[in-house]
């Protein structure tokens, strides 16, 4: 499952904490924005301290577009794009890659697709052309494509053993039912089972337009000369892909919902929660410091003190919003006994309902936007993070300057700011539990949380 909200705030690190809020330091990137004669959107970051250059392509060819009966065909596709072109096998295109030490990929993800490259700086060139063969001339043999969907259903097979797999790919389906998010990027052993070679290169065809796409460059690069470059090799794949029709955001309905999935296993694998927000919801980022006070922010959050520090229930939880193109889900993940299951569910709804009812204190405020402000230039200091960056203020239009507004943006929240979204988007009396545990000793009372629940709304 996506964690878009989660993962940069979880990697704690204590040295960062001691930045000062009251004048937050700005990170500048310049980027230079172009378009190409195919319509793509460029975008170069100069960097010249390294002899190295990184691409990264987003195509509108993520899972959100697999049709309904061929869920994974998006991943599959992606898959089967990197066994070489029309003119060389994988065994010789690799070798050309590997000979060069530069790195070629294609993958998809739940909203886009992405395909690029690494390289030295001399092999700037001869990188390029390969990743362009790769993506205007594709072999998509009947045989890779064979070989690549087969590979993948082995791994889903092997990912089912593993019960937070199973509790993933049940809170997805419990949360957006049908919706373009309602399965998993790789699809689904019954799903990949029906999928053709002709359907992949449909997809193919469909979907890799480069006039839909965003092109991020970054490195030791002249962005007038990679312009150039980019226009003479990426001349194929012209065209638009039509815009997907926003979905209805996830809701649930008003009361405890629960998916026991027995396991003989010795932890429940929790997972509840319910709908959340897309990137561009303009809440974002009082959600995002509110969400670090919750569950987010490692050992400094609530969720961790409370039930691992303090009850002792978990090794570890964790709570995000997946704030993707669409709108994702909150969704709050935890290990503990089978035995502590229900006590662990009823601390995690009541801080759900005290960060709503209560205003945070001054020191969580101060400790989130003191980690989030500092952690920032984490998301800066490679060239692969750099390359994401870019192509987020892009996609979600934050505009060229987003890094050197995030600080200011970030200081402004206030404790009101974090007690209202608390209410707005937090939803403890309509939420979805997936427990996949041992059920003769976990013994989910959903009675006795529905009951939590009439006592907190007694409660003055």
């Amino acid at each position: 499952m996506s964690r878009t909200m989660r993962f940069p705030m979880f990697a704690a690190l204590a040295a960062l904490t001691i930045i000062a809020l009251a004048a937050p330091r700005s990170w500048a990137l310049e980027i230079k924005r172009m378009h190409l004669a195919n319509g793509a959107v460029l975008l170069v970051s100069e960097q010249h301290q390294l002899p190295m250059v990184s691409m990264a392509i987003a195509f509108d060819a993520g899972a959100r577009r697999d049709p309904a009966g061929q869920e994974g065909i998006a991943a599959l596709t992606a898959s089967a794009m990197q066994q070489g072109t029309q003119q060389m096998g994988v065994g010789e295109f690799n070798q050309k890659v590997d000979f060069m030490g530069s790195a070629i990929d294609v993958s998809a993800s739940r909203d886009f697709a992405i395909a690029a490259f690494t390289s030295l700086k001399k092999y700037q060139a001869d990188t390029l052309h390969l990743l362009a063969e790769t993506l205007q001339n594709p072999g998509l043999r009947n045989a890779d494509i064979e070989r690549k969907r087969l590979e993948t259903i082995a791994d889903i097979k092997s990912n089912e053993e593993e019960p937070g797999y199973t509790a993933g790919v049940a809170f997805t389906k419990m949360i957006f039912g049908a919706s373009p998010y309602g399965h998993q990027t790789e699809g689904s052993v019954e799903s990949l089972g029906k999928l053709t070679p002709d359907q992949v290169r449909a997809f193919y065809h469909t979907y890799y337009k480069f006039g839909s796409a965003v092109i991020a460059v970054t490195g030791d690069v002249d962005a007038d000369a990679i312009k150039a470059s980019l226009d003479q090799e990426f001349s194929g794949l012209a065209g638009t892909v039509p815009a997907q029709a926003v979905p209805p955001a996830p809701t649930v309905a008003p009361g405890i919902h629960t998916n026991l999935i027995n396991r003989n296993v010795a932890q429940a694998n929790l997972m509840l929660g319910g709908g959340g927000i897309a990137r561009d919801n303009p809440d974002y980022y009082k959600i995002e410091v509110m969400n670090y006070i919750l569950g987010g922010g490692g050992f400094s959050s609530r969720l961790m003190k409370v039930v691992r520090s303090k009850a002792g229930l978990a090794y570890t939880i964790d709570s995000g919003f997946q704030a993707g193109k669409f709108p994702g889900a909150f969704v709050i993940e935890l290990q503990t006994k089978n035995a502590s299951a229900n006590q662990s569910l009823k601390l995690i709804l009541k801080q759900m309902r005290e960060i709503q009812n209560a205003p945070v204190s001054d020191d969580e405020l101060i400790a989130a936007k003191k980690y989030l402000i500092g952690s920032f230039p984490l998301k800066l200091d490679r060239q692969s993070e750099i390359l994401g960056f870019m192509l987020q203020t892009e996609i979600y239009g934050l505009g060229l300057d987003y890094a050197a507004r995030y600080p200011s943006i970030i200081a402004a929240v206030t404790k009101a700011d974090v007690q209202q979204v608390a209410r707005d988007y937090l939803h403890p009396d309509a939420i979805d539990i997936v427990a996949v545990a041992n059920q003769g000793e976990a013994k989910i009372d959903v009675a006795g949380l529905e009951a939590q629940k009439s006592a907190s709304a007694a409660t003055p």
